[in-house]
């Protein structure tokens, strides 16, 4: 956990994710375009920090260890629900999209997003009726992996009920989870 300082005007954002360098880059990109940025690599140093700085604005990561970025987007709108909080992941999944905006984000992007597509993100109040729909339906692969997504977050991240749920082996499970999802 540490507290990057800027000065008092720039608006406090808490950057969560267990990647360090990938942090430490942003961290710096996001402070170029004057916010006070304050960075915590595991959910409960996020807790402590958002506790003490109040944030304005969140950017936190689905998978931050082995722990879920939806509990913590839960706790920080709990904290504060003016906290604009927006999910960054290289694990989409229409479940934890869904859900993250069910517990308080305002945004859900997928990595590889740039500074300025996160602070777009940020300060985006209206959705965009302009989005197309798929020109084709998701692959077997794809629909797999939204189904384990969807009954995991139904089991509030709880890997062995979701495996009973499913009738699968919890390691079959977890080995599933871990690989990074078919785009569609």
């Amino acid at each position: 956990m540490h507290k990057t300082e800027t000065s008092s005007e720039s608006p406090a954002l808490l950057l969560v994710d267990d990647d360090e360098i990938y942090c430490e880059v942003l961290s710096d990109a996001l402070t170029k375009r004057n916010y006070a940025v304050s960075i915590a690599h595991n959910l409960s140093d996020a807790l402590q920090l958002a506790e003490c700085m109040e944030p304005e604005y969140a950017v936190v990561d689905l998978r931050i260890g082995s722990e879920s970025g939806l509990e913590l987007v839960k706790q920080l709108a709990e904290l504060d629900e003016n906290t604009r909080i927006v999910i960054l992941t290289g694990y989409a999944s229409v479940a934890t999209a869904v859900e993250s905006i069910k517990l308080g984000a305002i945004h859900y992007l997928t990595k590889p997003a740039t500074a300025d597509e996160i602070v777009a993100a940020l300060h985006r109040d209206e959705g965009d009726p302009s989005v197309s729909p798929a020109e084709q339906p998701l692959s077997v692969k794809r629909l797999e992996w939204e189904h384990l997504q969807k009954v995991l977050a139904e089991h509030d991240g709880n890997i062995s009920a979701a495996a009973r749920a499913l009738k699968m082996h919890r390691r079959t499970l977890q080995r599933k989870l871990a690989k990074r999802p078919v785009k569609e």
